[in-house]
């Protein structure tokens, strides 16, 4: 009868644990097919915009009109194959790079940890390459239907958007879980926490895409923009987006290939290893093992983000309706705060059913409550908002900050730029704040655990982050189509108000993006530790304090690197320019030469992309294979503090520069001070100073400090084998 009770125990807990592991599949499997759905209905709805010129209630001039629609389907069909020139030759060098990284890893970690840095690299390749396609086929949507009223504008550039942020993280979400699965069907692993690891090369994978997408697309875009102000703003006197600038196209091209696809490479690589950080440091969980819905908890929260994004873009299709040019801004700052709203009480639900009551994380925090893990994603969560609402206060001119500037520029540009980079540095205060009191929290009661959740935190609304980011180059290109094509003033007012709400936002955005960077940054380094046995990192330690020292001049070296390489491509594309205009502008009115531009960006982008890209690979193992895991823990500390100083600053400071030209352009400081006045040029002069700072170097240390971190822990264990008993060197006993 014992027997029997016994058996009967045990079927109905085998049972149990089976229906269970069958929930969780389907909870993170839903969401994000439902995101696809999703994005393919708001494809739908972008495509189903005819560019026929309105017959029907534009009928004043209709000859004209047709005019007008075929100069605007000529000029998107060069800016969108200029980006798919740019991406294939790109892509083409990433491949490589993907070939011959796969044969370093195979031999040193294996085939699990090799197939999962493949599946990353294509995911993110896959899922940049849709966010381009989807910008350049709706932005000249948006131009059409902003001819038609502001409401049909805005709607067609936030469908548009929506589709690369459903589109991404579902497919982030769905190609880390089919690893996981695959993985646990085809490998035999020693332990949980073996599994785990191997999937960390999926981070990696998204994070060396994004290094390349990041640091190529913002060259590109910086060199055209420049290169563009320089010769037909300061020279000829040209409006921004005149058909008649040579680099004009190039810079339109550029917003695609730096702000969509290199931004979404970007998150998608925080996105992956965020996950894959929690996932490692959930396995080392001794209370967590042997639970499916526990060691699944860091998914469950990421496909979570999915289904509360989807809730908010129905609430604010339903409720919050774009009528007037102020509308537009609210709109979009509401995705942020709706879909934060929706997901804490999302994240506290998942956190009770998905963690037991109280478990072991290790011996320093051996009784953790599963709302300890609550409060630290919600730290993370409400923080990035913080973080993102006071890049915007320091860089919109609505603020004080910014009308200061714009005061300053009236004297000379280099009051300006004084200005600009004090800013710069104050608005460093209270992001490093609100990311020292989610860390010291999240660490203090949960550990390193903590620190990861709270990174998922900080992601939890990656999808409205990703439909905002979008928006912004979406209405940029839609307002230069306007110009280029020769659209009625009004046309171009209702683009600019899109554009204008989107870099508005898009600050918010930049600091969801740093001050996620920095707590995956923190959370892939104590997943290092983990993995490479570093029980603490001293820094009276000769080695740490040495890689302590190199690691926080990366970032300077990088940022250099990065704008020299602006600056010298931006040269070539003015002296470019300055050859075309005098025949452009001249009697026989030449045809701009709009492709020799974008050549001159492609090459030089692909061209100086690299040097940058090998310090960042290149300097984690050099320093563990040569130094020790020691160093190597004091590299990650030294690159993580340094580069969310200098993100920071660099990436606020450009983007006051960008907002002061335009408040004086739209006459902030008076009649007498706007296009043509030395205050203007003044402003024009920071703004070109502020561009490889905002889109360039700014951005792109996001991924010094997270490549450097998640190279780490891929290779941790042969680090760890590489290092004396002490941490040091092998070479030294």
């Amino acid at each position: 009868l014992e027997r029997r009770t016994l058996n009967s125990h045990q079927h109905h807990l085998s049972r149990a644990v089976a229906f269970f592991t069958m929930l969780v599949t389907v909870l993170i499997l839903l969401p994000p097919v439902l995101g696809l759905l999703w994005a393919a209905r708001q494809w739908k709805s972008v495509s189903a915009v005819q560019i026929d010129g309105h017959p029907t209630l534009l009928a004043v001039d209709d000859a004209r009109n047709q005019e007008i629609v075929q100069e605007m389907i000529k000029i998107a069909k060069t800016i969108s194959d200029g980006a798919n020139s740019f991406l294939f030759t790109e892509y083409t060098y990433m491949a490589g790079y993907i070939l011959v990284f796969s044969m370093v890893l195979l031999p040193v970690t294996g085939v699990p940890t090799t197939i999962s840095f493949i599946v990353g690299a294509i995911t993110s390749v896959l899922c940049g390459w849709i966010g381009m396609r989807v910008a350049v086929f709706a932005n000249v949507r948006t131009t059409h239907q902003c001819w038609k009223d502001l409401t049909s504008g805005y709607q067609v550039a936030i469908d548009g958007g929506s589709v690369m942020g459903l589109s991404l993280v579902s497919l982030g979400v769905l190609a880390l879980y089919a690893l996981v699965l695959i993985f646990e069907a085809c490998f035999h692993f020693e332990s949980e926490q073996r599994l785990f690891e191997s999937i960390a090369g999926y981070g990696l994978g998204g994070s060396s895409i994004a290094l390349f997408g990041r640091v190529g697309g913002g060259i590109y875009t910086k060199a055209a923009d420049v290169g563009a102000d320089l010769s037909g703003k300061n020279e000829y006197g040209l409006e921004e987006d005149d058909y008649r600038n040579p680099a004009c196209i190039a810079d339109n091209v550029g917003d695609n290939v730096g702000d969509i696809a290199g931004m979404g490479a970007d998150l998608f690589g925080s996105f992956a290893e965020s996950t894959c950080a929690a996932l490692v440091l959930a396995s080392a969980s001794a209370g967590l093992q042997g639970s499916w819905r526990s060691l699944m908890y860091p998914v469950l929260l990421s496909a979570a983000g999915i289904l509360a994004g989807w809730v908010t873009l129905l609430v604010l299709r339903c409720f919050c309706r774009v009528k007037e040019m102020p509308d537009v801004e609210k709109s979009l700052k509401g995705l942020l705060i709706i879909s934060t709203a929706i997901m804490t009480p999302v994240v506290i639900a998942l956190s009770w059913w998905c963690l037991p009551q109280v478990f072991f994380v290790n011996s320093r925090h051996p009784a953790v409550r599963w709302w300890y893990c609550a409060l630290s994603v919600l730290l993370g969560l409400w923080s990035g908002l913080i973080v993102g609402y006071f890049s915007e206060y320091y860089t919109s001119h609505t603020y004080r900050p910014v009308r200061e500037i714009a005061e300053t520029q009236k004297q000379s540009a280099a009051t300006g730029i004084i200005y600009g980079l004090a800013l710069g540095y104050l608005s460093c205060i209270v992001p490093v704040i609100c990311l020292g009191v989610t860390i010291l929290v999240a660490h203090s009661i949960c550990g390193m655990f903590g620190v990861a959740l709270g990174a998922l935190g900080m992601l939890g609304t990656l999808t409205m982050s990703l439909t905002i980011d979008a928006f912004g180059p979406i209405s940029d290109n839609a307002g230069g189509i306007a110009e280029m094509a020769g659209l009625p003033e009004e046309v171009r007012q209702r683009t600019d108000c899109l554009d204008a709400a989107g870099n508005t936002t898009a600050a918010i955005g930049k600091g969801f993006a740093i001050g996620s960077a920095a707590m995956v940054s923190l959370a892939l380094s104590g997943a290092f530790c983990v993995r490479a046995r570093v029980t603490h990192v001293d820094i009276l330690n000769p080695w740490v304090f040495t890689g302590l020292l190199f690691g926080a001049m990366m970032p300077y070296a990088f940022a250099a690197w990065t704008m020299k390489s602006v600056g010298k491509a931006a040269d070539e594309m003015y002296r470019e320019c300055m050859r075309q205009f005098p025949m452009i502008m001249g009697p026989d009115h030449v045809e701009p030469d709009h492709e020799r531009c974008i050549r001159i960006s492609t090459e030089a982008s692909l061209r100086e992309m690299l040097a940058p890209g090998a310090l960042v690979i290149l300097s984690p193992l050099v320093a563990g294979f040569c130094f020790g895991k020691n160093a190597t823990a004091g590299l990650l500390a030294g690159a993580m503090v340094s580069s969310i100083q200098l993100a920071i600053s660099m990436s606020n400071a450009g983007g006051a520069w960008d907002n002061s030209k335009k408040y004086i352009s739209a006459g902030g400081l008076g009649e007498e001070f706007m296009k043509g006045s030395e205050a203007h040029k003044n402003a024009v002069t920071g703004d070109t100073v502020g561009d490889p700072l905002k889109d360039t170097s700014g951005p792109s240390l996001n991924i010094v400090m997270k490549l450097t971190a998640i190279i780490s822990l891929v290779f941790g264990t042969a680090i760890a084998d590489c290092s004396n008993p002490s941490g040091g060197p092998f070479w030294l006993s």
